[in-house]
């Protein structure tokens, strides 16, 4: 769904901080994509024609091949076909998940994301979350949304992601869903678009095909990536990129924002969960913004923070297929599932060595303290989740543009804080494999960047090629007809009848190939 691009104007601004501090959601559903296709209509309503007249006769189902659904509506059916046989199957994508709180910067046009999406074989799905991307003051926890710095955002990761393919390349469809000016597929760009990703379907995926380079996919040509969803509440940014070949196979897109600020309620602090289907595998992706400080009792305010998030996040129902299963309506009730972003744990009190240890590098005494860890183990929070070994620094609190904690320095004007591991990714779900666990080196915030690659099992329904049958076994009902004249001249042999019993006069002269002397029959 696209959806306005840049803040409301300011006439609206009082009625925006209402809807906020009441608490009255709007538009929480919308989200951005580079798609906004609509499925289309199986059949099409035959035409009438001018010879649609009195021409009305009785003929068995064997026969006519139009079934009357109306005095005024035909549909042609489709030919018969036998059930395709149906095989389950599952396939391996590699999913590169990435959290960073950037500190309320707007990102230039030369910070380099290309370091953070270099790996030795890209990814298949990108997950990637931002906490902060607006500075958290009252005008935008209160206010307008500023997008402005999620569309730099979002445009940096689609350059980075595409960085090897020239922008010409790129198809229309592929722009930045962000603008609004852009108009939606028409159906000469849909059908394209369906024969381009058949062809690109009928590849081996990366990691099946032995003779693939490391460049992505098996002809030596890079992966190009479209944005599946993104949302922003205030200062949470959370996107999903994914293969462009991959696309076709999503299916129940939807959001849902929880606030858990100013409150309790409010943007500045809380969750994004985009949920999706993939194949026949339902994913739930979770980014979160909690409750930060470093006082004893705050990682009880961050427990409930999870408790709350997972309790408030609800889908919106969609329109189910005919013998599909409904999608998810909340984060437990997915398949597999992502936990990521800011979530603020830091190291317990009482850990008086801590500058010790962190000049010895010795992390894992250190993470003997770790809140999360602590809490976990004692079933208060995240029971049943998942997190790989932590073998990387702390990831706050940096110096601006500096390789130094600013516990380091007596001179910073900057809140004295206890380095700690705030960024974290978890998991939930089976067939999940974390590949590494690392944290990038960027000076850009605060914050360093952490990152994290799974293999994920994702299960494939493949069916045989259905052989079509030339006719259904016949019925002994009769249904009635109305066939226009044009039709009737292309059925042989039976040009305009009544179902007789055998051995009538009338079945006689059919079979022999005779007209009838009648121009027309009328139905009893």
């Amino acid at each position: 769904m696209r959806t306005e691009v840049g803040k409301n104007p300011k006439s609206s601004w009082p009625k925006l901080v209402m809807k906020k501090w009441l608490n009255i959601k709007s538009g929480a559903d919308e989200f951005h994509s580079d798609y906004t296709v609509k499925a289309m209509a199986n059949q099409r309503e035959r035409r009438k024609s001018c010879s649609d007249g009195d021409y009305c006769v009785i003929v068995p189902d064997q026969v006519s091949g139009w079934l009357m659904e109306g005095r005024n509506s035909f549909k042609r059916p489709r030919a018969q076909e036998l059930q395709p046989a149906v095989t389950n199957e599952s396939i391996n994508l590699r999913m590169l998940v990435g959290t960073w709180n950037v500190g309320g910067k707007t990102p230039h046009e030369g910070l380099n994301l290309r370091d953070w999406f270099t790996t030795q074989a890209p990814a298949d799905i990108y997950v990637l979350g931002f906490q902060e991307i607006v500075p958290l003051n009252a005008g935008n926890v209160l206010g307008a949304e500023d997008s402005g710095p999620s569309a730099k955002w979002l445009s940096l990761i689609r350059r980075a992601l595409n960085l090897n393919r020239k922008e010409s390349e790129l198809p229309q469809y592929y722009e930045d869903a962000t603008n609004p000016d852009k108009s939606r597929l028409s159906f000469s760009d849909l059908l394209s678009l369906e024969d381009e990703l058949e062809r690109e379907d009928s590849q081996t995926f990366l990691n099946q095909n032995p003779n693939s380079n490391s460049n992505g996919s098996p002809n030596g040509m890079p992966h190009r990536y479209c944005l599946a969803a993104s949302k922003q509440m205030v200062g949470i940014l959370l996107c999903v990129w994914v293969r462009a070949d991959l696309q076709r196979h999503i299916s129940n897109l939807r959001v849902s924002c929880v606030g858990r600020g100013i409150m309790g309620y409010l943007g500045n602090k809380g969750s994004i969960s985009i949920s999706m289907t993939l194949h026949q595998t339902t994913f739930c992706f979770v980014c979160t913004h909690l409750t930060s400080g470093e006082k004893q009792g705050d990682e009880v305010r961050r427990n409930s923070d999870v408790t709350e998030i997972l309790r408030k996040t609800r889908f919106s129902p969609t329109c189910s297929c005919p013998g599909q299963p409904l999608p998810p309506d909340s984060i437990l009730e997915h398949d597999k599932i992502i936990w990521l972003g800011d979530l603020n744990y830091r190291l317990a009190s009482g850990c008086g060595d801590v500058y010790e240890l962190l000049k010895r590098n010795n992390w894992q005494a250190l993470l003997e303290k770790d809140q999360l860890k602590i809490e976990q183990r004692a079933g208060r929070v995240f029971k049943g989740w998942e997190e790989g070994r932590i073998y990387f620094a702390p990831t706050y609190k940096y110096l601006a543009n500096s390789d130094h904690y600013v516990v380091h320095t007596s001179k910073s004007k900057e809140k004295r804080r206890t380095p700690a591991w705030c960024d974290r990714i978890l998991w939930k779900g089976e067939g999940l494999k974390q590949m590494w666990y690392l944290r990038g080196e960027s000076r850009f915030s605060d914050h360093r960047p952490v990152y994290s690659m799974f293999s994920v099992q994702v299960d494939v329904v493949k069916k045989s090629k259905p052989m079509r049958s030339c006719i259904s076994k016949p019925t002994t009902v009769t249904c009635v007809a109305k066939v226009q004249a044009e039709e009737l001249l292309l059925l042989p042999r039976a040009q305009s009848f009544r179902e007789t019993s055998p051995g009538s006069e009338l079945t006689a002269l059919i079979l022999s190939g005779k007209q009838p002397t009648n121009a027309r029959i009328t139905a009893q």
